[in-house]
């Protein structure tokens, strides 16, 4: 099998299972809480690196920003192997109750994208792997951990989360706002791959705030700390499944 012509990694270069933030940066913050890590490969805005954590191999990748990257990502990690796919990522909050720093599990997300549509209706739920889902919510327990655990909005158009839309989003009883899960949820189904989603929260829509408005940084410190924890649980997710 040649190499695949995004991620540069071909068949039985990387592990059965996959943590996959949207961020490049975010992938050597896994890795550093890993027992070791290699650099598989690096293009755009994919970094590939293989770890162990805890006794089990696993492979780190970004996904980029979106549903495109993260489904060209989902399709080729599909095609060299891979069966477990979990984001770990950050999200905006579309509940007042919901605090920057909080994490959320997800249970589904809205398609308000335009990639799923290319591979199956919008009446098609994007909903994670059972056994993933559960997993992330036992290492929450287990670590004493708090978790919002609900569905969760995927949208294409960030400058255009208008007020009618996070209006709308937060009377559903969605809990949150990213970019990426439907498209990671649905590829992952129809290859038959398990996907599940854990996001830490950088903003809050219903408040007024937004990743950014508060801080010279793309984070508030509040979120750049607990993603530290997100991670963490994923890693002991992975390392349970």
């Amino acid at each position: 099998m040649a190499k695949q012509p995004h991620l540069l990694v071909e068949d039985g270069d990387l592990n059965d299972i996959a943590l996959v933030p949207g961020d490049p940066g975010r992938v050597d913050r896994i890795a550093a809480q890993c027992d070791e890590a290699t650099t598989v490969a690096r293009n755009r805005e994919y970094k590939v690196v293989n770890a162990t954590y805890e006794g089990r191999d696993l492979t780190i990748c970004s996904t980029g920003i979106g549903s495109p990257s993260a489904a060209i990502a989902i399709e080729e990690l599909h095609a060299v192997g891979v069966e477990t796919v979990i984001r770990v990522g950050t999200t905006g909050a579309l509940q007042s109750d919901i605090e920057i720093g909080d994490m959320v599990v997800a249970t589904g997300a809205a398609k308000d994208e335009g990639t799923t549509e290319r591979y199956e209706s919008e009446t098609v739920p994007a909903v994670p792997d059972y056994a993933v889902l559960s997993a992330l919510v036992e290492a929450a327990e287990a670590n004493g951990e708090s978790v919002h655990v609900g569905p969760i909005a995927t949208d294409d158009a960030f400058y255009a989360e208008t007020d009618e839309y996070v209006a709308a989003w937060e009377a559903a009883g969605l809990l949150a706002v990213e970019m990426e899960a439907a498209a990671l949820f649905s590829l992952a189904r129809r290859k038959g791959m398990a996907a599940g989603a854990i996001c830490t929260v950088d903003g809050n829509l219903v408040e007024g705030t937004q990743k950014g408005e508060t801080d010279d940084e793309e984070l508030p410190e509040k979120a750049k700390n607990n993603v530290e924890r997100a991670i963490a649980l994923a890693l002991e997710t992975a390392a349970s499944l």
